[in-house]
């Protein structure tokens, strides 16, 4: 027991001593903005790129996807705005004003990168060529996952309500399509998590490395999420301080939180694989 809680505070010093000391608290604030400069050009891109299945329709269901794992009080207001912008007609579809906004889309994977590059205490020696067409991928890749989902939350209700026709004992099973919004929204975020740790910064890792990240990250992301929605609840004095900018305001704070919850969970890893390759290197007498 005694060994374990040793074992927990070398680690848990290692990761926030590293935190701290390497200015994690700045690059939780660059990852904050960036995030949020390049939410727009993304959903704007993928918005474009699904043009064919309706704007509409699928401004819903890009902003399900973003928005549900927030608190309601936080997603609201911002969450409104963006769906005004992506019902906007937008004829543009792979022009060069779309290729721009990916481009913008590719600085927040680009933020995500500095970040985890800190955390695991890696030096990048990839081509900035290489990286920008990585990050670009990645926006690709996110576009095309949002586009499958949302043809998956057209053709599930349908084909729920077939399943409950013919088999009516699944009725209890099957859930609304709210559930299978937040539950999608979750699997997303678990999927780019992964992909993030695994190949976004430089070096090689391997899943059983990241996994105390990730669930640090769910777990305070939740958390986190709850006592910040609980305060704003309560005493939050945003709205008379930034006026009209408070939604902004309240979103960046929020970011801000969610980004150095993220980048522990870097940290988190290093620390732990820092720990193991020590242990592994200790000969016994």
């Amino acid at each position: 027991m005694l060994r374990a809680l040793a074992v927990t505070k070398r680690i848990l010093g290692d990761a926030l001593g590293h935190f701290n000391n390497d200015d994690g608290w700045a690059i939780a604030s660059h990852l904050a903005l960036s995030a949020l400069l390049a939410l727009f050009p993304f959903l704007i891109f993928a918005t474009s790129l699904a043009s064919f299945l309706g704007a509409q329709a699928f401004a819903d269901t890009a902003v399900h996807l973003v928005f549900d794992t927030w608190p309601d009080e936080i997603a609201g207001p911002i969450a409104q705005e963006v769906t005004n912008v992506l019902t906007i007609q937008r004829g543009d579809v792979l022009t060069f004003g779309i290729l721009i906004a990916a481009y913008f889309a590719s600085n927040g994977i680009e933020a995500l990168r500095v970040g985890l590059n800190r955390a695991y205490r890696v030096v990048e020696t990839r081509s900035i060529f290489v990286l920008r067409a990585q990050s670009l991928g990645f926006v690709a890749v996110a576009t095309v996952g949002f586009l499958i989902v949302s043809a998956l939350l057209v053709v599930a209700p349908i084909a729920v309500g077939i399943a409950e026709q013919r088999l009516p004992w699944i009725r209890p099973y099957t859930g609304t399509i709210t559930f299978w919004r937040f539950a999608i929204a979750v699997v997303v975020i678990v999927l780019a998590l992964i992909a993030v740790h695994m190949w976004l910064p430089a070096g090689r890792r391997r899943f059983r490395d990241i996994v105390p990240g990730l669930i640090f990250t769910l777990v305070f992301w939740v958390a986190g999420s709850s006592a910040f929605a609980a305060y704003l609840g309560r005493f939050s004095s945003y709205a008379s301080t930034y006026a009209g900018l408070a939604s902004i305001m309240i979103a960046l704070v929020f970011l801000y939180m969610i980004s150095a919850i993220f980048i522990i969970g870097g940290e988190l890893n290093a620390a732990i694989m820092r720990y193991l390759d020590a242990r592994s290197r200790v000969r016994p007498v």
